[in-house]
């Protein structure tokens, strides 16, 4: 199977918005104080940080997506490796479900935990929306339950019939594009 890569989709201050998001979150439901700050600035904190998460998402969706497209070329190009009727939902139950557990321990080491959840919502992300998402054209209940939404339309999407994988038959490598850039220059300086 192809490599999956991710490319960075996060601005200098994305990070500190997700922590002061969570935290603002945590203070709204009472598991901890306001240190000052209003009911509004903590909801605005929440709203914030919530649409920088739906921007990673949809960032990654774009990567999930294009790798799901990459497998299913590979599949059709190789018949012989792949179960007849191989499907776009047979790639992504794949991912979500039973990636490799060098890629778990990839994704554990960069601080991701619960990745098939994230992954499902990044692939319902990429198809609800083209383009990444502006805030002026998301509505704030939206941009606040997203996580709800992204969750039923991947549950829908994945009712329609398709054909699994034994996962002990496939495996692929997960980069960081950076990564996989330098790795692909010591190849060609070899």
């Amino acid at each position: 199977m192809p490599p999956l890569i991710l490319h960075p989709f996060a601005e200098s201050n994305d990070p500190a918005k997700l922590i002061e998001s969570s935290r603002a979150g945590m203070a709204l439901e009472g598991l901890l104080p306001e240190e000052g700050k209003s009911r509004v600035q903590l909801d605005r904190a929440l709203i914030d940080g919530r649409f920088c998460e739906i921007r990673m998402l949809f960032y990654v969706g774009r990567d999930l997506v294009r790798w799901i497209d990459q497998c299913l070329d590979v599949a059709k190009r190789n018949p012989e490796n792949y179960p007849p009727d191989v499907s776009r939902q047979t790639f992504v139950e794949y991912l979500t479900r039973h990636a490799p557990p060098s890629v778990d321990a990839k994704l554990s080491q960069w601080g991701v935990q619960g990745y098939g959840r994230i992954f499902a919502r990044a692939i319902a992300l990429h198809s609800i929306f083209a383009e990444a998402p502006s805030p002026s054209s998301l509505t704030e209940n939206f941009i606040r339950h997203y996580h709800r939404y992204t969750d039923q339309i991947f549950a829908y999407d994945q009712k329609k019939p398709f054909t699994p994988l034994d996962a002990a038959n496939y495996t692929f490598e997960l980069y960081a594009s950076g990564e996989y850039s330098r790795m692909l220059e010591r190849q060609w300086e070899s």
